[in-house]
């Protein structure tokens, strides 16, 4: 064996990767076609990156066994991989306002890496079941979790009026995300103008969230600037 080759039968390490990259490539296809930031190029990038990582984990230091002191580990590069994919998931992620995006696709490029590894380390059911599991989940799961929101019944609500143009509407908002609420939707009831001018707001908050909305509409009230307070969309708004 040459000097500069680690291992022989390297032909034989090109199996394992064709298979990381047929799966891969089948996931970010499902992806590509949902139009998600990280698509088809990603998917298959990052489960043929990890099948060679493990590769080379496994057998790229076989020249240097027969060295006194020499010990090896191959599980060391595995778990860098691990580490490592959270930066590109990491990345995938985004935050707006009260929303958070790309967690889905973040968890597929991961399960992509995890796919290649076991590529890699020479278990192709696994890599196989895996890539199945992952069309069940994206293709599967939505219909369940729409049943799902239908038999939580009507989202928590709150119904408020306040003074406009004093940024109590904000503070109301900051109070739901303490509480433990996100606010999914808002609608603009009617705007008034009081005796004393002040134009007054009445807005339909949609919370998400399990925490105590009857509590929170107690706080709200407390606000300044904040008229009334009511929850549930039939409720009325005593002034």
């Amino acid at each position: 064996m040459s000097a500069f080759w680690s291992g022989g039968d390297q032909w034989e390490m090109v199996l394992p990767v064709a298979l990381a990259m047929a799966l891969t490539t089948a996931i970010g296809l499902e992806r590509e076609a949902g139009a998600k930031s990280a698509g088809l190029r990603t998917h298959t990038l990052v489960g043929v990156g990890s099948a060679v990582f493990m590769l080379v984990s496994k057998y790229g230091f076989f020249d240097l066994l027969g060295n006194d002191h020499v010990s090896l580990d191959p599980s060391r590069i595995a778990a860098q991989v691990v580490s490592g994919i959270g930066f590109i998931g990491g990345g995938l992620i985004f935050v707006r306002k009260d929303s958070v995006r790309g967690l889905t696709t973040a968890a597929t490029v991961w399960l992509a890496a995890a796919v290649g590894m076991a590529c890699g380390a020479g278990l192709p059911v696994l890599a196989v079941v895996a890539t199945l599991g992952h069309f069940l989940v994206t293709r599967g799961f939505p219909p369940l979790a729409r049943v799902s929101h239908r038999w939580r019944g009507e989202p928590p609500t709150l119904r408020l009026s306040y003074a406009d143009g004093r940024g109590v509407l904000r503070a109301v908002l900051t109070v739901c995300t303490e509480r433990g609420f996100t606010v999914q939707g808002l609608a603009i009831d009617r705007e008034t103008i009081a005796a004393d001018g002040q134009r007054i707001a009445a807005v339909t908050l949609d919370l998400e969230g399990r925490g105590d909305v009857t509590a929170l509409a107690g706080d709200v009230a407390e606000l300044a600037g904040v008229r009334s307070t009511a929850t549930g969309r039939d409720e009325t708004l005593d002034e």
